[in-house]
């Protein structure tokens, strides 16, 4: 499954995935040995795999002819692509797009290759032991595409409101593989159009930009999350030869003083944060089993999930928009240390993975704001330049908005000049025994008054406690169901009710496997701190967070 919806009526799509594959572990016990396995999947999910960490050959075969899209939704973690034994494209990053485009292949049945490697180097600055798994495999879909000589790559559309009238701004991106292909390009809103007339693009991306007006749109909000399509059509001489849909809801998010607005209207977040993780599936996760973790993060009665610590499946952003559900999203990067951002490779691979997240993801109105480098070298001179440039490039893509970054630096953070909205990651009667109350006003007080995030929205960006699913015990002794509800409760009420607070994302969805290599003292090799455990079975607090969700 690609998307929720269909992208394309001219374009001929089709998902190359959803069906065996042939997979070559090429270290290890098993190399050399070839195993039909399902796709998308991580190959920790295959039997024997669990803890592999290595390359794995993935081969399939297709029919095929002309100008060829060859497009991987996510290769866990670095992927090497080859056409018929020609290496036609590479890619570090598993959680965003990336596509390679062969010229004039001739009609027959073409092998299609992709080699996926999940172990950690010097090379990889992104990609390290972690407080998550690191998985390996085709971990989403792979889609094949016939195009002609010109391409719609992406259309963007920026909604705002003023006077009563909405407006869309459009920036469409045309790639030509030859120069002088002319073409017309058209695009249509809510019966609306607007068209560009390209007479000589250049080899290349092409950009159009323009602007449409409505008076009669309905505005997306969590509570009627109101959809609509974007048809951009490419012409040539009064015909069509290619098109891309997308989706888009019309809503502006703002921030005023200290707060945070949808529409105009004040939000308070009540949210939970969520890795991309089952025993089953890794973090290849299919259509019906993010549908369910939805559906369980409706039912505690949150708004808003925080994509920890990589940009999602679009399908989970399909269905965000679908069920009105707010969307934190950020880039890849988890607590890096200073020595690991100065990493001669951190710049690039950051950008890289920056630009892809926001230029694939920009339409998805449930995104409402972009974060990035959670818990990293914030409180250094050399920090604060990489997260300057990065909140520059986003800004340069996207200033409709707010930006962020969740820090846990305690009194020392530099970087708060920065973003739109200060953020922290917080854990007091966790990791200390500091009072909620105390540890909060401690803080904030220090943001107002010694740092140029005073007058800035405030979010708690995580919150929570370690309990291990069916350790009871009536003392409520660390690691039980009993203190992780106890401290919950007292965490986030005093969050919730804190007058200056935007509003909190619990620490965390559910319990997720953790890197071998890193493992931290976590029981399990997991973190614990999931309000149901990696089946997704409730724990106590699945009740706790539910009833103060519901009493804010």
């Amino acid at each position: 499954m690609i998307r929720t919806f269909r992208q394309h009526n001219i374009r001929p799509q089709q998902e190359l995935t959803g069906k065996l594959w042939d997979f070559t572990p090429l270290q290890g016990n098993f190399s050399g040995k070839t195993f039909p396995v399902h796709t998308p999947s991580c190959w920790e999910s295959y039997p024997g795999f669990g803890l592999y960490r290595g390359e794995g050959r993935y081969e399939t075969q297709f029919e095929g002819a002309g100008n060829l899209r060859i497009e991987c939704k996510g290769v866990s973690h670095t992927a090497t692509i080859a056409l018929d034994g020609k290496t036609i494209a590479g890619h570090y990053n598993a959680y965003t797009a990336f596509s390679a485009i062969v010229k004039q292949v001739e009609a027959g049945t073409h092998t299609l290759t992709i080699t996926a490697d999940n172990r950690f180097s010097a090379k990889s600055a992104l990609h390290v032991p972690n407080d998550y798994m690191s998985y390996g495999g085709v971990s989403r879909p792979v889609v094949l595409e016939n195009v002609r000589d010109s391409f719609i790559e992406y259309v963007h559309v920026t909604p705002s409101h003023g006077g009563g009238t909405w407006r869309a701004h459009i920036r469409a991106c045309v790639v030509a593989l030859e120069q002088n292909a002319p073409a017309v390009l058209i695009i249509n809103i809510a019966g609306k159009a607007l068209s560009f007339d390209a007479d000589k693009l250049s080899e290349g991306k092409n950009f159009f930009e323009g602007d449409l007006l409505f008076d009669n749109v309905q505005p997306w909000s969590p509570e009627k999350p109101i959809l609509y399509t974007v048809t951009a059509t490419l012409m040539r001489e009064g015909a069509p030869f290619d098109d891309l849909i997308d989706r888009f809801g019309f809503r502006e998010i703002t921030v005023e003083g200290k707060h945070i607005l949808l529409n105009g209207n004040p939000v308070k977040i009540k949210g939970l944060c969520r890795h991309e993780d089952h025993p089953q599936f890794g973090c290849a996760l299919p259509f019906s089993a993010i549908a369910n973790d939805l559906a369980l993060i409706r039912d505690l009665g949150a708004n808003s999930v925080r994509t920890s610590h990589y940009p999602n499946d679009e399908i989970f952003l399909d269905l965000c928009d679908e069920l009105g559900i707010l969307v934190w999203e950020e880039n890849h990067a988890r607590g890096l240390s200073l020595e690991q951002m100065q990493n001669p490779f951190f710049e690039k691979q950051a950008h890289d993975v920056t630009l892809e997240m926001v230029t694939q993801h920009y339409n998805h109105p449930s995104i409402y704001i972009w974060g990035i480098l959670n818990e990293c070298a914030s409180d250094s001179a050399y920090g604060k330049t990489c997260y300057e440039k990065l909140f520059e490039l986003i800004r340069s893509l996207d200033m409709s908005r707010p930006l962020s970054f969740a820090s846990c630096k305690f009194k020392t953070d530099l970087c708060f000049g920065l973003p739109d909205i200060v953020s922290y990651n917080i854990y007091p009667k966790w990791y200390h025994d500091t009072p909620v109350e105390e540890y909060l006003s401690d803080l904030y007080s220090w943001i107002q008054n010694q740092t140029q995030g005073a007058g800035k929205p405030f979010l708690v960006t995580e919150i929570g406690a370690g309990g291990l699913y069916g350790y009871r015990s009536p003392y409520a002794t660390k690691w039980s169901e009993e203190f992780q509800a106890k401290t919950l409760q007292e965490q986030l009420d005093s969050v919730l009710s804190f007058e200056d607070c935007s509003g909190v994302y619990v620490w965390q969805f559910c319990d997720i496997r953790i890197s071998e290599e890193w493992w931290g003292g976590r029981p399990r090799t997991m973190n614990n701190k999931g309000v149901v455990d990696e089946y997704r079975r409730p724990k106590l607090c699945y009740e706790t967070v539910k009833e103060l969700f519901a009493k804010y």
